[in-house]
């Protein structure tokens, strides 16, 4: 039996106020968040520390009763340690890494053999963190790019190659990955095809002076996280995403989508336009804001709400400075040559339809 928009309604709500009992005032986030996980996709935290993303990404995940594993990205870090590995288990015990096999995806070097391979032993894949409903990349422009793009798959596909095999994911499977300003020391920028597979890149900004004093005055998040309880099943979940897909978009609807990225394409200061697969997401974050606001219908406004997290990264100015997402208290704080003051102007130039 399908929910009924209500009753998806009730049910987001109640995961809003578990989410909000940790991560305090910032609403609009914690809407984006659950916008992502309806839609199927992934989320990119950036901001400076101590905003709270990694508070934001854990209160998600324990909220929902899936499997959860958290990442946490260094300069060392290598591809096998996320993805898993594949090893030689000798009969009677023992194992190691099987001789010549590969720990990146690619090329099988031996280790897809059958069980008995050589005297006495088979080869086995353990599995890495990837392998959970909820994963947490922290602070994933800290590793480098051979780490970074190995979640390239994983995200795209829902699925892991090692050693010639491919094994797929858990459903759901959402990547909630949190990186610091791309100038900040030590960082890697993510590379642009790896930047287009996140559905939506937010910035948390620093709270209001009231909703900073209730953090100040409440117990630390790590102590309220623990204690933290879910509220909905992976079943939940997949019940929801699957009424995002029955959401209806009328036909003048999806011609504005497409108008707002021909304008992207045309614009001056644009390089890069939005993409196929940018105005894809665009239409899809409209039907999953419709399901937050328990409609099974969308409407023009739900495009423009998702506009900004959903295109600004995907295009690409002519000249742009990169300005802190700390910083922005509202949309007239961001400059006109930005990604997102360009996608403003964009949306003032075309008609909304009726």
């Amino acid at each position: 039996m399908n929910p009924s928009p209500t009753t998806s309604g009730e049910t987001l709500d109640k995961l809003r106020r578990n989410i909000a009992g940790v991560f305090v005032g910032n609403t609009a986030a914690i809407d984006r968040i659950l916008c992502t996980l309806l839609a199927r996709g992934h989320l990119l935290i950036e901001d400076v520390p101590g905003v709270g993303k990694t508070v934001l990404a854990t209160a998600l995940a324990k909220s929902l009763d899936c499997s959860f594993s958290r990442i946490q990205l260094t300069p060392d870090l290598l591809p096998s340690d996320i993805l898993g590995v594949t090893i030689f288990v000798r009969d009677g015990g023992g194992g190691g890494v099987a001789p010549g096999a590969s720990h990146a995806s690619g090329t099988s070097n031996g280790a897809a053999a059958a069980p008995g391979v050589g005297s006495g032993g088979r080869f086995e894949f353990k599995k890495g963190p990837i392998f959970a409903n909820i994963v947490l990349a922290d602070e994933i422009n800290r590793t480098p790019p051979r780490t970074q793009t190995a979640l390239l798959e994983a995200m795209s596909e829902g699925t892991v190659t090692i050693d010639g095999r491919t094994h797929a994911l858990d459903k759901p499977f959402m990547l909630l990955a949190t990186q610091n300003p791309f100038d900040f020391e030590g960082t890697y920028p993510l590379p642009e095809n790896q930047l287009d597979r996140f559905f939506m890149r937010i910035g948390l900004g620093y709270p209001a002076p009231e909703d900073e004093a209730r953090v100040l005055a409440q117990r630390p998040a790590e102590h309220a996280l623990q204690e933290l309880r879910p509220v909905l099943s992976a079943g939940d979940v997949r019940r929801l995403q699957e009424q995002v897909d029955r959401v209806r978009v009328e036909q003048a609807l999806l011609d504005y989508i497409v108008a707002i990225a021909g304008a992207t394409r045309r614009h001056p200061d644009l390089l890069v336009g939005l993409s196929p697969r940018g105005a894809l997401a665009l239409a899809q974050a409209a039907r999953a804001t419709a399901v937050l606001h328990g409609r099974d219908y969308a409407i023009p406004e739900d495009v423009v709400d998702s506009v900004l997290p959903v295109c600004a990264h995907r295009i690409a100015p002519r000249a742009y400075t990169p300005v802190h997402s700390a910083a922005m208290r509202d949309e007239s704080d961001y400059p006109p040559g930005s990604p997102q003051g360009i996608l403003l102007s964009i949306l003032g130039t075309i008609p909304s339809p009726a």
